[in-house]
């Protein structure tokens, strides 16, 4: 892909998130420095203020000519990325052209194009202080202004509230606007937990009296931007960062101020039970306020200013799960913003040095099923060549999430068995290669995702090289290739990470890292 080159301020940068009435302080903004000159861009009222302001910092990052890829009159040349497709598309397109556009709608900031373009009003303003609501088709994504949820009757309901399409009730939810209720309805066509808002917005009902503050129908008034969000599951690393990508997908599709990337702001997580994950602080790239869930508002009445229903993680023809990915295609820009933009927002430093050493990272699984028997053994072997650097990683619940991504900012060549560990691979540098032990049967899963995420992907190539401990043992479907283990013989893997280290080894950005040299780095075992 190739993507542009700013020029860079290493500074801590922020967007204005204050409340009404406060001033705007320009060292709250705290956004990527690769990302600033398109933030700047795509939000001129603001820029124009950072260029009549003498104290604001980020003026070598105006007027640069840039733009994500979504704005109006957004050319590929001023565009974040443009896609790479050197493969063939395996009949899915005529041409060329055709494959590169198809990649751009699927999976980059073209799919945050479409959904900007799909907004309609359902619920129109027609004086000052009305509420609005607005949805992509489907009701996918959705944002809404001076709207209110009545959760009076949550108390009394017996099952919590997880996965659940019947929380709400007609009137439960509304706002004083002109509804065309039947286009609304006409949208409630895809009833499932995790595919729209259509579970909750069926229920949309235009009130009589306008929702303002002090409006009798407001228990609880959120004056902060709120966003509304359904998770997947969030034990899981790749469905739970299939939540956090799609929020961050989300707010680029509201990206019409300087608020877009807020971090003053007020999630709310649709379920009662509390959100227990060693993924949560990557909510800390979102938002500086605590997250509620539906039992801190149960049995009140809740108002919001302005509130977004962001994409959600199992949408039919979604981003990033149920994909439908074109062949030969690469390197999408919106999954390496999101990648750059989780990593600077939760501290975690970007290599900047090399030592001339290619690092290699095992992750080493704990479960039941899909270990690596002879994983000593595969290491020992590595060691063994004094051009790499092998650590072990044993990432568990309890370990910090923000120290396993810093481990991922040195790893050049990731190696995993099938699961959903392999979820680093978003979070390694540009020239890692992602190495797929064994994808037991499922070989487009996180072939796909590294395509996305534009870094190299192998995985084992001899099934006769690999001896799994038994036919596996699925609870229902009986022998299953993901329900066993596996030894993996130690020519063939010490082959693999080769032709992984030949790729690291010629990435012109690793070679570039090796001219800042820091031989004294050193690592410990995760």
């Amino acid at each position: 892909m190739a993507r542009k080159t700013v020029q860079l301020v290493v500074a801590a940068i922020s967007v204005v998130v204050a409340g009404e009435g406060t001033a705007r302080r320009w060292d709250d903004v705290n956004l990527h420095p690769q990302h600033l000159p398109f933030f700047f861009n795509s939000n001129p009222t603001l820029a124009d203020e950072c260029h009549q302001d003498p104290n604001c910092p980020y003026k070598v990052h105006l007027r640069r000519g840039v733009c994500w890829g979504y704005e109006t009159n957004c050319t590929s040349d001023q565009a974040y990325s443009y896609p790479s497709c050197p493969g063939d598309s395996r009949g899915w397109v005529q041409t060329k052209e055709e494959q590169i556009r198809t990649f751009y709608e699927q999976g980059d900031f073209g799919y945050v194009q479409q959904h900007r373009q799909e907004l309609r009003m359902y619920c129109h303003p027609e004086q000052k202080g009305d509420s609005s609501l607005e949805c992509s088709d489907h009701l996918r994504f959705c944002r809404g202004r001076n709207l209110f949820l009545d959760l009076r009757r949550l108390p009394q309901r017996r099952d919590p509230v997880h996965y659940s399409i019947d929380v709400l009730q007609p009137g439960e939810i509304g706002g004083h606007c002109r509804l065309d209720r039947e286009k609304l309805q006409k949208q409630c066509d895809m009833i499932s937990a995790l595919q729209s808002w259509g579970p909750e917005l069926r229920n949309f009902a235009r009130l009589e009296e306008k929702i303002i503050r002090r409006s009798p129908h407001c228990d609880v008034w959120v004056d902060k931007p709120a966003y509304i969000m359904k998770l997947d599951a969030t034990v899981n690393m790749y469905h739970h960062f299939c939540d956090f990508f799609n929020l961050y997908a989300s707010q680029h599709v509201n990206n019409t101020d300087e608020w877009a990337f807020s971090t003053d702001n007020q999630i709310l997580v649709w379920q009662t039970i509390p959100h227990y994950s060693n993924f949560a602080p990557a909510f800390d790239a979102f938002t500086k306020n605590p997250v509620w869930n539906l039992s801190r508002v149960s049995g009140k009445r809740v108002c919001f200013r302005e509130v977004v229903f962001p994409l959600l993680p199992r949408m039919i023809f979604g981003l990033f799960y149920n994909t439908p990915l074109i062949w030969g295609c690469e390197s999408s820009g919106l999954f390496h913003a999101f990648s750059g933009h989780l990593l600077h927002r939760l501290g975690v430093p970007q290599r900047t040095t090399g030592d001339g050493r290619v690092h290699i990272t095992l992750l080493s699984r704990a479960t039941k099923h899909r270990r690596i028997l002879n994983q000593d053994q595969l290491i020992s072997a590595l060691q063994k060549d004094k051009t790499y650097v092998v650590q072990k990683a044993e990432y568990t619940h309890q370990q910090d999430l923000r120290l396993q991504f810093a481990q991922d900012q040195w790893t050049d060549v990731f190696v995993a068995m099938h699961g959903a560990g392999l979820t680093h691979l978003l979070f390694l540098p540009d020239w890692a290669v992602v190495f797929e032990l064994y994808n037991c049967g499922d070989p487009n899963c996180y072939n796909d995702l590294a395509r996305l995420r534009g870094i190299k992907y192998i995985t084992w190539e001899d099934k006769y090289k690999l001896t799994p401990e038994d036919e596996g043992h699925h609870p229902d479907l009986g022998a299953h290739e993901k329900f066993t283990n596996y030894y993996f013989d130690e020519g063939e893997f010490t082959r693999l990470v080769g032709e992984a280290a030949k790729h690291v080894r010629s990435h012109h950005a690793w070679q570039n890292l090796q001219s800042t040299s820091d031989t004294t780095h050193k690592h410990t075992e995760l």
